[in-house]
């Protein structure tokens, strides 16, 4: 599974947003300048993230925008859903029950719509707090440990 640029864009974005709109609204121009990102880009994002009102905008002199909840309210998969990037990594597509031609599921079905699952629940678990101020290395450590301790057992 790879993300597409959507997703880690508005994810850097709205990181940027977080250090930087503290004091006053931040022009999606400085970000892009920032983070090297197109402009045009983050125009088409921030209009996603503000109608799933995680941003807000100011106009006029001194506009911008800022974040429309505190940043530890808003989780990472908060803004990879308002911009929709996917976090199924099956390749079942729409309602399908399955992935095969005939309708079946393929045979590491459950493998894939479980990792869907816990990239899930990572990224419902980090706030834009815990990745401004640094506190996501290590968030899986716990899982990881506990699978290499049931490897081991075999």
């Amino acid at each position: 599974m790879k993300l597409s640029t959507k997703g880690r864009y508005a994810v850097m974005a709205m990181a940027d947003l977080a250090r930087k709109s503290v004091r006053r609204p931040v022009t999606l121009a400085d970000i892009a300048s920032r983070q090297s990102i197109s402009l045009s880009y983050l125009e088409q994002l921030f209009a996603r993230l503000r109608k799933a009102e995680l941003v807000e905008s100011v106009r006029g002199p001194g506009g911008g925008y800022s974040l429309a909840r505190a940043a530890e309210e808003i989780r990472i998969f908060d803004i990879m859903s308002a911009v929709d990037e996917s976090v199924d990594v099956t390749r079942c597509e729409g309602e399908a029950k399955g992935c095969m031609d005939d309708g079946r599921r393929c045979i590491t079905h459950d493998l894939w719509d479980e990792l869907s699952r816990h990239i899930y629940l990572f990224l419902g678990s980090i706030t834009l707090e815990d990745v401004i101020a640094g506190r996501v290395m290590g968030s899986a450590r716990g899982a990881n440990e506990h699978a290499a301790d049931a490897i081991a057992a075999e």
